[in-house]
């Protein structure tokens, strides 16, 4: 997900939302996440989250969860997201 974060006036202010996101999607909905892109930017940030699950329909039903949350704060503006799956036959 890529976000805007239009009150950051500094790396330091920028990393205190990105933490609160990163670590509350992991925390409540058992997903990985980091920040992903534009480390040194002060209003954007770019986060990616993972999820493994037993069927493609559960994981979509977690991400969507996150991505609803990620949509709520009101200290981020979304500009974009992207889905990629990795699908084995094991």
């Amino acid at each position: 997900m890529e976000l805007h974060i239009p009150t950051s006036g500094s790396l330091k202010a920028k990393r205190a939302v990105v933490k609160h996101v990163v670590e509350t999607c992991k925390a409540r909905f058992g997903v990985a996440a980091a920040e992903v892109g534009f480390h040194d930017q002060w209003q954007r940030a770019e986060l990616g989250f993972a999820a493994v699950g037993g069927s493609q329909g559960h994981v979509e039903e977690v991400l969507d969860v996150v991505e609803r949350f990620v949509w709520s704060q009101p200290e981020a503006d979304v500009i974009g997201v992207a889905r990629w799956w990795l699908e084995t036959d094991a």
